[in-house]
């Protein structure tokens, strides 16, 4: 916990959530972004409905002598956004939550595609990058070179896609290029440590997908047929625990597959 907790950059903080699991990891990562002395902060996921950890976040911001301006989503899964409504009670009230869906939103105001958020002289660049599901979103702090990428990419292992194979792989190989365009100097992502080498994770993501791809491709060669019966295959070393989540993925593999064929 401690490598992550209060990680981050000349901007962003990093507020771990206390709900750990085989899907998140160490758990969710609250991200803190705001201007260095500035009284303006934004809130990147406030995470999953838990008090202890929502007045922490508060607190934390407190401390600072700051407030919260705004709340946005990497994307509605509820370890990332349950406790948003819950959250802006705590501090208040009067502060919208943004994302991409709709449902998720407080306030009539949404983020999309090229959107810049702006906040006490914060500057956060709005990504669209579906795969891991189908409105996440990554965010760019031009100022720090930080990608905040949500469960778009992790600090460590490979994600769940729920959302379409061929969006998630569009969305790795833009991310690849962004990131090489700015020189990005950091990953935060939404679980995990931040990754300081982009372009070395992004490549692994990528290189990972491709294999993946071809393990399931001679899975189904050698007669699996559903996505279990490929998980059986291709996921036979891994904690069976894992194996349902492994069946979302293995699924939008097929689909790919079936699209191209």
């Amino acid at each position: 916990m401690t490598e992550i907790d209060g990680m981050g950059t000349d901007r962003a903080y990093c507020v771990l959530a206390p709900n750990p699991s085989a899907m998140t990891l160490d758990g969710t990562n609250t991200w803190l972004v705001r201007e260095p002395d500035s009284s303006d902060v934004v809130v990147i996921d406030p995470g999953p409905k838990d008090d202890v950890h929502l007045r922490r976040v508060a607190d934390t911001v407190g401390s600072w002598g700051a407030r919260v301006a705004l709340v946005v989503l990497t994307h509605g899964h509820p370890d990332h956004s349950a406790g948003a409504g819950r959250f802006v009670d705590l501090v208040g009230g009067g502060v919208h939550v943004r994302a991409l869906d709709p449902r998720h939103r407080l306030g009539d105001e949404g983020i999309v595609e090229g959107d810049v958020i702006t906040a006490g002289g914060l500057e956060l660049h709005v990504l669209e990058t579906p795969g891991h599901s189908d409105d996440s979103l990554t965010f760019w702090l031009p100022a720090d070179g930080a990608v905040l990428t949500g469960d778009t990419v992790l600090g460590y292992g490979t994600t769940v896609v729920e959302g379409r194979l061929g969006d998630y792989l569009g969305s790795l190989d833009r991310l690849r290029a962004f990131c090489a365009d700015r020189e990005a100097a950091t990953i935060l992502p939404g679980h995990g440590p931040k990754l300081d080498d982009p372009l070395a994770a992004l490549d692994h993501y990528i290189d990972h997908r491709r294999e993946r791809l071809a393990q399931v491709e001679a899975a189904v060669a050698g007669g699996a047929r559903t996505a279990r019966e490929v998980v059986e295959v291709v996921y036979a070393d891994v904690d069976r625990s894992l194996w349902p989540a492994a069946e979302w993925s293995v699924q939008a593999q097929l689909d790919y597959l079936n699209e191209r064929s």
